[in-house]
């Protein structure tokens, strides 16, 4: 018996070996995409243009210095991580939402866990009533090329003020990839609102695609539904099988993960899969000399879940129950590695 399992593992520790040397002698490069929404990250100071006064010395939440600066050290210590079970040192690309401004994102990459891996920031101000932001951070490995702020716009209501949807070019290993980092409009809105979002990105995607029709895009971001709601699937068109990807298509390889019951955020005992990344057909191709998708994840460790109480299970988040929890957000960040093969 012992010797039977004993040899069970060592031919499953051989297969294992020979597929990683396998995909170290195919692939020259491996990178990590991530999104993370982090759950209101405000500075302490009072901007006057924006409803921030929750987040003040003296406000609802009586945000300070000490808790600005554990947030921060949260923050960066998770997002030094991530994708570390792929490749150490944190993601080449990551998008942010819920962030306040340019400030909180310069502190953040001079941050301990973050100040080495040299991060550059992408950042608008945007229309949001809040204050908060989407943001995009990445490292010298990308090249930035271009950077524009798509606002969406509701006919209808024409004081509607939400969240820009971030667009960035740039080259990484000399090929063109775009990020389109969201923060669709929250559930507090109805359905209407998100699908207007998801056909702005749409109309996004598609000039990007008439332009090149081998555009590798990546739209990421909180996009406040599910991928199998009517936003993703019919106003997006974001498939969630690979077979019925066309061409100028988008595949939702976090569809599979929301059917598997995966998520990552939890509300009333149940999980969400709002955090998202959806990629354009040409990053779906076997044979390409060019970036691929090879693994989509999400990201959580132990010390990012609520160990007991109430909330048991759940991402360990900054305020839980209107009360402050000392946490990092009340969503897991999401990731995808990038492979491009030897020439």
């Amino acid at each position: 018996m012992t010797t039977k399992l004993n040899l069970s593992l060592l031919i499953l520790l051989i297969l294992i070996i020979s597929s990683v040397r396998a995909f170290s002698q195919k692939q020259a490069k491996a990178i990590c995409v991530a999104f993370y929404n982090m759950e209101n990250l405000y500075d302490t100071i009072n901007d006057p243009t924006i409803n921030d006064e929750e987040f003040l010395p003296n406000g609802a939440d009586l945000w300070n210095t000490d808790k600005y600066l554990r947030k921060l050290d949260h923050m960066s210590t998770v997002i030094s991580q991530i994708g570390d079970e792929f490749m150490k040192g944190g993601p080449t690309i990551i998008g942010l939402s819920e962030i306040e401004n340019q400030r909180v994102l310069e502190d953040l990459i001079h941050t301990k866990a973050l100040k080495n891996s040299g991060y550059s920031i992408a950042h608008f101000d945007s229309p949001d009533r809040r204050g908060v932001d989407v943001a995009m951070l990445y490292k010298k490995d990308f090249i930035l090329v271009h950077e524009v702020a798509v606002p969406l716009h509701m006919p209808d209501k024409p004081d509607f003020r939400t969240r820009d949807q971030l667009v960035v070019t740039g080259l990484l290993d000399g090929d063109t990839v775009t990020i389109l980092v969201n923060h669709w409009p929250s559930r507090g809105n109805d359905e209407p609102y998100r699908i207007a979002a998801a056909h702005l990105t749409h109309k996004i995607v598609d000039s990007l695609y008439a332009r090149n029709k081998e555009a590798r895009v990546l739209i990421m971001g909180d996009l406040n539904d599910d991928p199998i709601d009517q936003s993703l699937i019919v106003a997006l068109g974001a498939e969630g099988r690979p077979e019925k990807v066309k061409q100028g298509g988008l595949y939702n390889p976090m569809w599979q993960m929301y059917k598997d019951g995966l998520g990552s955020l939890a509300y009333k005992d149940s999980w969400n899969l709002f955090d998202q990344i959806i990629v354009s057909q040409p990053l779906m191709k076997e044979k390409t000399t060019s970036w691929k998708l090879y693994k989509t994840r999400i990201f959580k460790k132990p010390f990012m879940i609520q160990q007991d109480g109430q909330f048991a299970g759940y991402p360990f988040r900054t305020f839980a129950g209107g009360a402050y929890a000392g946490g990092y957000s009340d969503h897991f960040p999401v990731f995808v590695v990038l492979v491009k093969e030897k020439k």
